[in-house]
């Protein structure tokens, strides 16, 4: 079992303060202004996403857009939640077949996509006992559909040619099952709030025009912190999704002032 690694500083680990949490991020001037439904008949056009993992009170209300967006779509039988390894720890990309115990209860992985990917993405509990990316998500899936199952990735290596290759992986891993490909990653980072919103902006077009291989050269080219473009170019690749929408953009200064600020986006992609 994995346990959680944030709970009480990235969310609540209080059950009911959790929910307050998350529908105070729907509710949020900064969120989509309504706390939505799931659609069990949605017509599951969504095929990938983008989201933050930040510190709820920051980054809750842009994730609860994706959330809605989500949640109106229909939910996916399984989320493939592709998050960067900020603490470097295990093999260069790794998953874990260890469910994720969280305060609203446990999450489990989806054991026939792991079996289907086998040894092609090594398996550490290592590389997932401290990292956050993943594990922020889940709240809000649960929050939803509490039987929806994970398979978690996070990656140290945030290479074009890592990503093509983990997303041909996950693509035949996938083939015939209903999944979302859920990149979690935020944008800039500790920058002033205009140039963080200019800098991102440059990023999300090339998110928005679907144009992979300029991701990471526009990330590289103008030195954008951004956290999470190893996972976001993955799911854009496996998911074979052909548009993407963006819902909302913010930063941490919106949530209260600072100088240096933190950029969160939410883009869904069909």
């Amino acid at each position: 079992m994995r346990y959680p690694a944030v709970a009480g500083s990235f969310y609540p680990k209080n059950i009911d303060d959790l929910k307050s949490e998350i529908e105070n991020s729907f509710k949020s001037r900064f969120g989509p202004g309504y706390i939505p439904a799931l659609d069990p008949k949605g017509p599951r056009a969504i095929k990938a996403a983008v989201n933050p993992h930040a510190g709820y009170f920051y980054s809750g209300p842009v994730a609860a857009h994706t959330f809605a967006a989500m949640a109106k779509d229909g939910f996916p039988e399984t989320f493939v939640i592709l998050g960067p390894n900020h603490h470097a720890l295990g093999p260069l990309v790794a998953t874990t077949d260890q469910d994720f115990l969280m305060p609203m209860g446990k999450v489990e992985v989806d054991t026939e996509i792991l079996d289907r990917i086998g040894s092609a993405v090594p398996k550490s509990h290592d590389a997932h006992r401290l990292e956050h990316s993943i594990e922020v998500q889940l709240p809000f899936i649960q929050y939803f559909c509490p039987e929806a199952k994970i398979v978690p990735i996070v990656m140290i290596d945030q290479t074009y040619e890592t990503a093509i290759n983990l997303a041909e992986i996950l693509s035949d891993a996938c083939r015939g099952k209903d999944v979302v490909f859920l990149a979690s990653s935020d944008f800039s980072h500790y920058v002033p709030p205009d140039v963080a919103e200019a800098q991102d902006r440059k990023v999300i077009d090339r998110i928005l025009s679907m144009n992979v291989p300029e991701v990471i050269d526009t990330v590289q080219r103008y030195k954008i912190t951004m956290c999470g473009y190893g996972p976001v170019m993955t799911a854009m690749l496996a998911s074979g999704s052909q548009s993407a929408g963006l819902l909302a953009y913010s930063t941490s200064g919106d949530a209260c002032e600072m100088k240096d600020v933190v950029g969160y986006a939410s883009i869904i992609m069909t």
